[in-house]
């Protein structure tokens, strides 16, 4: 089993590189939401550590945009960890923005070398070159696009789609088989979460994971869908991301 010093300077070691102290992974969270064991966990955080140039690039695009602050997920490491573990064939995100969270499923889909993220977003963008503080700080620069800290090389896994999720989730959930990891961060309205889960629920495979970010706006929503569901919603520590696991031994 790693030690708590060891996996404490691992972790700290992955928030510097993306420049924010409010990425630290939350390992309980990954193990309550995957069951994997505390060497499971550390054995695919440790990948990440390899790929700490990533991170740090990631970290200068966002800056090269006039990101000095980190506004996006504040999960990053642990949407890689629930990735590798469950090894997801459909992975669906609802909200993109410059694509942090993109970036790390697709960096867990290609370590697993196969697998696709299925992506909606509806930008906002800034007015000017320089964002406001009155703008919303998920805004997109105006001479970039959604999921512009995406690395190129690893979109060719990536089907984004860009509109609204009204008119976009509905035809991308019927063409899926299946839906193994599920990840909303988009409109944070208890309305519009309820339509969204309700919309995935009938492909969510046995064992897969449904994560909402920002559930303190969306009231009862998430933690109703898990009752319906028979199975408990878990909070990541110190946010309002909060995650499920579909009942059920993974599908085969």
């Amino acid at each position: 089993m790693p030690g708590a010093a060891a996996s404490k300077e691992l972790d700290g070691s992955l928030a510097r590189a993306l420049g924010t102290a409010a990425a630290l992974p939350d390992r309980r969270w990954i193990a309550q939401l995957t069951g994997a064991s505390d060497a499971t966990i550390d054995r695919t955080l440790r990948e990440l550590t390899a790929r700490r140039g990533e991170e740090e690039r990631i970290r200068a695009t966002l800056r090269a945009g006039g990101r000095e602050f980190y506004a996006q997920i504040q999960a990053p490491f642990e949407l890689y960890a629930l990735t590798r573990i469950l090894r997801p064939r459909h992975v669906v995100e609802l909200g993109v923005s410059s694509g942090i969270s993109s970036t790390h499923f697709l960096l867990g889909l290609a370590k697993n070398r196969g697998g696709s993220l299925h992506s909606i977003d509806l930008p906002t963008f800034q007015a000017g070159a320089v964002h406001r503080a009155d703008e919303s700080p998920v805004a997109i620069p105006p001479d970039r696009a959604s999921g512009w800290a995406v690395p190129k090389r690893l979109r060719r896994k990536w089907d984004l789609r860009i509109g609204p999720a009204q008119e976009l989730l509905v035809p991308l959930v019927s063409e899926l088989p299946g839906i193994d990891l599920f990840l909303h961060d988009d409109l944070h309205t208890p309305r519009h979460l309820k339509f969204e889960l309700g919309t995935i629920r009938p492909k969510l495979r046995p064992g897969s994971v449904v994560l909402a970010d920002n559930t303190n706006w969306t009231g009862r929503s998430f933690p109703d869908f898990a009752r319906r569901l028979g199975t408990r919603p878990y909070r990541r520590r110190g946010t309002h991301l909060m995650g499920l696991r579909v009942p059920g031994p993974p599908a085969a």
